[in-house]
């Protein structure tokens, strides 16, 4: 016949090892929930790091257009033609049409 004390402590000994499972499983539920913060927080940082850089990025976009359109002004290229390349407009006796 089994002990009376070694089966009435049977209960005691199994409650005991599921309190202490449960508490492990909720220090690494704890855990588990810390790192996820963690890595939403460093996420969002790159995030709002990179919105920021587009935002750089737009306006140095804006800047090179605007300083494209410049350079490619009908006026300046003209200019250039006349001035450095020595180009003129042909006169219209030396113009011949071309028919398609």
């Amino acid at each position: 016949m089994q002990n009376p004390i070694a089966v009435k402590d049977q209960p005691k000994a199994a409650l005991v090892l599921v309190t202490v499972l449960l508490w492990l499983l909720v220090a690494a539920s704890a855990l588990l929930v810390v790192r996820s913060t963690h890595d939403a927080r460093i996420a969002y940082f790159q995030l709002e790091s990179l919105r920021r850089e587009a935002g750089e990025l737009e306006v140095q976009r804006g800047q090179y257009l605007l300083e494209q359109s410049t350079w490619a002004a009908y006026s300046r290229v003209e200019k250039l033609a006349v001035e450095k390349l020595h180009m003129r407009l042909p006169d219209a006796a030396s113009t011949i049409m071309v028919q398609p």
